[in-house]
């Protein structure tokens, strides 16, 4: 009978990940891919459990963490081969990173933790990184109405932002005159993204996020559809008049 103690799990995940980016042995795959090959698949997987969530599927749940901490431990592996750094100093920074940020938990700041404090402690974070703008930090890659939200509350604590909601209101219907006068395309497409970005303004000067107001509709409007094609069936359901399809809607909405 062997003495051995069995593997803790994440240290097989990270040697799994060696056997596999080994030059002489590894997959011919894994070997192929840095970090910009990789990048759109640790998006896509965080998607896949924001997914899950949403789905209350806890089995799906477990196994789409799995696939997003493998995005991890791939990325730190390719950093300690360039000689960056390893999966251990990765767990170090966030670690330091969450003491600090919890001064009244793991310090002797006492009180409590609200937004404002916590969005003091990160502006200091950024300061202390030697940030030059409000606007640093905010990530290139989120999805954009996230993005112009974020953008919008940095502006927002520097003072540049309306003091009600009329304000964004009155914008909303400049930007819509501004885009039926635009003529080129590239006009077009300037004004269409004006009028977005205000609509995120307004939204989230009522307290909404822009994001999940917008996954909520794009659920609900996918609900509806799919009800509307199953009472005017699939296969006959494109070749009704807009106003049968209109009444299906209807219909759908009030059930």
């Amino acid at each position: 009978m062997s003495d051995t103690l069995p593997q803790p799990p994440i240290d097989r995940l990270l040697a799994i990940m060696a056997r596999l980016r080994d030059p002489q042995s590894g997959c011919e795959w894994d070997l192929a891919q840095d970090f910009a090959s990789i990048a759109p698949y640790t998006i896509e997987e965080a998607y896949e459990v924001a997914d899950a969530i949403a789905r209350g599927d806890m089995a799906d749940l477990r196994e789409e963490l799995g696939d997003l901490l493998l995005q991890v431990v791939f990325h730190a592996r390719m950093a300690e081969e360039a000689g960056h750094f390893a999966f251990d100093d990765v767990a170090a920074s966030i670690s330091t990173k969450m003491e600090a940020r919890h001064p009244h938990i793991f310090g002797d700041a006492g009180g409590t933790m609200d937004e404002a404090r916590w969005e003091d402690l990160k502006a200091r974070e950024r300061s202390a990184k030697g940030v030059a703008s409000a606007l640093d930090g905010v990530a290139l890659a989120l999805p954009a109405l996230m993005r112009a939200e974020k953008l919008q509350k940095r502006a927002a604590r520097t003072g540049f932002d309306w003091p009600d909601p009329s304000g964004s209101e009155a914008k909303i219907a400049e930007e819509i005159a501004e885009l039926k006068q635009a003529t080129s395309d590239q006009d077009q497409v300037e004004e269409a993204g004006d009028l977005l970005f205000a609509v995120v303004n307004f939204v989230r000067a009522h307290g909404i996020s822009a994001e999940e107001a917008l996954r909520a509709a794009n659920a609900k409007f996918e609900r509806r559809f799919r009800a509307m094609e199953a009472i005017g069936g699939p296969e006959h359901f494109a070749g009704l008049s807009l106003e049968a399809q209109e009444e299906l809607w209807q219909q759908v909405k009030k059930s």
